[in-house]
C-alpha cells in the first residue's frame, strides 16, 4: 500500500513534468536550429571574410601593424571560434528559455488567481490549466473543507444560541414556581403541616430543576474555553467500570434499572483517570436518560493485542441514522426535546469524544429497534511503543 501511495505521489505531476520537458527539448531544438544557421550562412559564410576584415580594419584605425592585426585576429577569434560558438548557444538558449519562462510564469499566476478565490470566499470551483490538475484538487478540497468547517461553526453557534434561549425560557419556569409555592407558604400560616409539606417538597423539586439548568449553563460556557491535559497513569479499566456502575446505584433506581458489568480480569490501558471517568460517567448518564424503564444496562469490557474495548448498551427506542451520524457533535439533541428528565445541554457525548481521541482512541454509535450501543476503543499502548 505504501509502494502504491508513493508511485501515485510521484505520478501526480507526470502532466507536468511532459510539458515542461517537451518546452526544454523545443528551446534546446531552436537553439540548435537558430545557432546552426548563423554558424552556417553568417559565420563561417558570406559574412566570415567581413568579420576579419573588420576586426583587422578596427586594429589598423588605431595605427596597428596589419601583420599585428593578423596575428592579434587568430589569437584572439580565429583560433577561439568554438569558445564562441559554446557562449553564442548559451546565449541563444537563455534568450529561448527567458521567452518560454513566460508560459511557465502563466502557471504560478493561475495558481495565485485561484488562491484569492480561497481568501475572497468565492463559490465558483478552482479550475488549473491540466498540467496543474493535482494543485486544482488539492486547493477544491482546502475550498470544501474550509466551506464545511464554517458552515459547521455558524451551525454549532445557532445551535448554542437556540440552547441558550430555551435554557433562558426554561430558567423562567421553575424560577416563578418556586417564588409562588413559598410566598404561599408564607402569606398563609394557616395551612396544614400536609399542605405545607406538599408545597415545600414541589419548591425543593423545582430547586432541584433549576440547579441543573444553571450547570448546563455553565457546561455550555466552559466547553469552548476549556483546554484538555491528559495525565496518564497505567488504568484498570474493569475496577473503574465497576466503581461507576455503583456509584450509579441511586441514579438507576429511579427507573427501577439494573446495571451489569461483563468486563475481562485487570484491562490496563495507559490513561487519565479523571477524564476517562468522566466519558464513562456521561455514556452511563446518556444510557439511563434514554433507556426503557425497568431494563438492565449492559456494560462489556474486552480486549486485544492492541486494543481495549468498552461498549454500553441500553434497552431503548432507536436513534434515527441521520441523527446518529451527528450524536457526537456539541449541542447536536437525538430527541430534540427538553424534559426535565432528559433535557441536557447535549455537551456530553462531544465532550466525551473529545477525550477518548485525545487518548488514541475512537468512540461510535450504534442503534436498531432494540438497543442502543456505544463503543469505545482504547489503545493499551502508547504511540509509538513497542
Amino acid at each position: 500500500m505504501k509502494n502504491r501511495l508513493k508511485r501515485l505521489e510521484k505520478s501526480k505531476y507526470r502532466k507536468l513534468k511532459i510539458s515542461l520537458l517537451l518546452q526544454t527539448v523545443l528551446i534546446t531544438a531552436l537553439t540548435v536550429l537558430v545557432g546552426g544557421f548563423l554558424l552556417e550562412y553568417i559565420i563561417d559564410g558570406i559574412y566570415n571574410d567581413d568579420v576579419s576584415e573588420i576586426f583587422i580594419g578596427f586594429l589598423k584605425f588605431f595605427h596597428v601593424k596589419e601583420s599585428d592585426a593578423i596575428r592579434l585576429y587568430w589569437r584572439i577569434l580565429g583560433n577561439n571560434k568554438t569558445f564562441f560558438m559554446m557562449i553564442g548557444f548559451l546565449a541563444l538558449f537563455a534568450l529561448f528559455f527567458y521567452i518560454a519562462l513566460s508560459k511557465m510564469i502563466t502557471y504560478l499566476e493561475d495558481v495565485e488567481k485561484e488562491i484569492g478565490k480561497l481568501v475572497s470566499r468565492s463559490t465558483e470551483p478552482i479550475h488549473l490549466i491540466t498540467e496543474l490538475e493535482p494543485i486544482e484538487t488539492k486547493l477544491n478540497n482546502i475550498k470544501y473543507t474550509l466551506e464545511r468547517q464554517e458552515r459547521e461553526v455558524q451551525e454549532s453557534e445557532q445551535r448554542k444560541n437556540d440552547l441558550v434561549v430555551f435554557l433562558a425560557h426554561d430558567l423562567k419556569t421553575p424560577l416563578t414556581s418556586i417564588v409562588a409555592y413559598l410566598s404561599m407558604l408564607q402569606s398563609h400560616p394557616e395551612l396544614s403541616e400536609a399542605e405545607r409539606s406538599k408545597y415545600t417538597g414541589i419548591s425543593l423539586e423545582k430547586a432541584i430543576r433549576l440547579g441543573k439548568l444553571i450547570e448546563e449553563f455553565f457546561e455550555i460556557t466552559k466547553f469552548n474555553a476549556q483546554d484538555i491535559v491528559l495525565e496518564k497513569t497505567e488504568l484498570n479499566l474493569s475496577r473503574m467500570l465497576e466503581q461507576i456502575a455503583d456509584e450509579m446505584y441511586g441514579v438507576l433506581q429511579e427507573k427501577r434499572l439494573e446495571c451489569q458489568v461483563e468486563a475481562a480480569e485487570d484491562v490496563i490501558v495507559p490513561a487519565d483517570p479523571d477524564k476517562l471517568a468522566r466519558v464513562f460517567d456521561n455514556l452511563m448518564r446518556n444510557a439511563v436518560a434514554y433507556c426503557d424503564r425497568e431494563t438492565t444496562i449492559h456494560i462489556q469490557v474486552s480486549q486485544d493485542k492492541d486494543n481495549a474495548k468498552i461498549v454500553f448498551i441500553n434497552e431503548g427506542p432507536k436513534i434515527a441514522n441521520d441523527k446518529l451520524q451527528h450524536i457526537f457533535e456539541k449541542f447536536f439533541r437525538a430527541d430534540n426535546s427538553r424534559s426535565s428528565e432528559t433535557g441536557g445541554a447535549g455537551l456530553g457525548l462531544a465532550i466525551a469524544r473529545e477525550i477518548v481521541e485525545l487518548h488514541g482512541g475512537q468512540i461510535q454509535a450504534q442503534s436498531d429497534d432494540h438497543e442502543t450501543r456505544f463503543i469505545v476503543s482504547l489503545p493499551k499502548k502508547e504511540k509509538g511503543e513497542l
